[in-house]
């Protein structure tokens, strides 16, 4: 009788998640496993991780918190479990999101898989990225005594993430926008390829929505596009904001927001605009990985200003970021010991960035910069944004912060 119960439990919130409804659509996908998101058991992802043993989590963020798994088939996955515990009642818009993000396949995008949903709140399984996040490497947090990242290598960095976003943006079948781009949502894996993680906060953006989705502001203090936080209108130069304040961040290392400083000096974003609009650039950045390359060096903050404009409209397109510094890396690259090199860039992966743009344009959940959860949870419509309106969410960093 327990067992029954059980069963029937699970197969309610199967159901309730839009499970019927994703079998369907992916029934369209039959016999193409690279385009298809998988459906997995529970049992399945209790088996690949011990049954949640707390030696395999991997990260802990505000939503949920994320194991390394190991597949029957041996494959490695990020398996992120909620902590919000509550039916999903915008299931077709769940759905949507699953099919839509897990078709990306970008060399620079983490791939989401698939997800489990016979647990009350769904269960999302990611490909695994080893090598840490982006922050993690600039600030050097749990690897002291390694080498900085190189100039080079932060600029193609730069340039792999930038891609992500231009492809995102403009070459998806339906546009989305990240809405929370920062040093904790790069990873990197053993090629120092960055891949762009963490859609928990993205939104897709339908046609009839032309370029603006009016949404509640979500997103990291310190990276939060300002006019996105002023009138509640997402577009995709919000994310453009966000990146430059990465740009910075990779040519400074420093944090994007320090409370350690004096208030005038805690966000990076302004205090990096203000030196360079008084021609002070020397003073902010970091003279151990600009030295010989101060040339390049100011483009490249040239290019983040222009990021950093107030005004969206103002700023250039992620398409045109991509473009500038894919021509700035240069084409030797320095890597930190135990580095290895990355594989020359074909023109196939930058052929979109020459295509004509496609139009694309929530919640309270300003979180604190730091070692957040790199791998989230899909937005879960509107109930997820209602539950969380109010709440302001500081994330503790936890291992290795992916």
């Amino acid at each position: 009788m327990k067992n029954r119960k059980f069963n029937k439990l699970k197969q309610k919130y199967f159901e309730d998640n839009g499970g019927l409804f994703l079998k369907q659509e992916l029934a369209s996908y039959a016999g193409s496993v690279r385009t298809a998101a998988r459906i997995f058991t529970e049992e399945e992802l209790k088996k690949a991780t011990n049954n949640y043993h707390v030696s395999g989590k991997i990260g802990e963020g505000g939503y949920g918190t994320v194991y390394k798994g190991i597949l029957s088939n041996e494959q490695v996955v990020a398996i992120k479990k909620s902590k919000v515990s509550g039916p999903i009642t915008e299931s077709r818009q769940f759905v949507n999101e699953v099919i839509v993000l897990s078709q990306i396949h970008h060399k620079n995008v983490v791939r989401l898989l698939g997800c489990c949903l016979e647990t009350q709140t769904p269960i999302l399984v990611y490909e695994f990225i080893a090598h840490g996040t982006l922050y993690e490497h600039i600030h050097r947090k749990n690897n002291k005594g390694t080498s900085p990242l190189s100039l080079p290598l932060r600029l193609k960095i730069a340039s792999d993430t930038a891609e992500a976003l231009a492809y995102l943006h403009y070459s998806t079948s339906t546009p989305i926008i990240h809405r929370d781009v920062k040093a904790t949502n790069i990873l990197l894996d053993e090629n120092y390829t960055a891949k762009v993680s963490d859609f928990g906060a993205s939104r897709l953006v339908p046609d009839q929505d032309e370029n603006k989705l009016s949404t509640f502001v979500q997103g990291t203090v310190g990276y939060l596009d300002p006019e996105y936080l002023q009138s509640n209108i997402l577009t995709e130069k919000s994310d453009v904001y966000s990146f430059g304040v990465v740009l910075v961040e990779l040519l400074t290392s420093q944090r994007a927001l320090c409370f350690e400083k004096p208030e005038a000096e805690r966000n990076l974003a302004k205090v990096f605009v203000s030196l360079l609009d008084s021609d002070r650039l020397g003073q902010i950045l970091d003279d151990e990985i600009v030295e010989g390359h101060f040339e390049r060096v100011t483009k490249v903050a040239d290019l983040a200003k222009r990021c950093l404009r107030l005004r969206g409209e103002e700023r250039p397109s992620m398409k045109k970021v991509a473009a500038e510094l894919d021509g700035l890396v240069p084409t030797m690259e320095l890597y930190p010991s135990g580095g290895k090199p990355n594989f020359p860039r074909t023109h196939k992966d930058t052929d979109y960035l020459l295509g004509s743009p496609v139009s694309s344009s929530s919640l309270v959940d300003i979180r604190g910069e730091g070692d957040a959860g790199s791998y989230s949870s899909i937005l879960i419509g509107a109930d997820y944004e209602r539950s969380m309106q109010n709440q302001i969410q500081m994330v503790t960093p936890y291992g290795d912060g992916r």
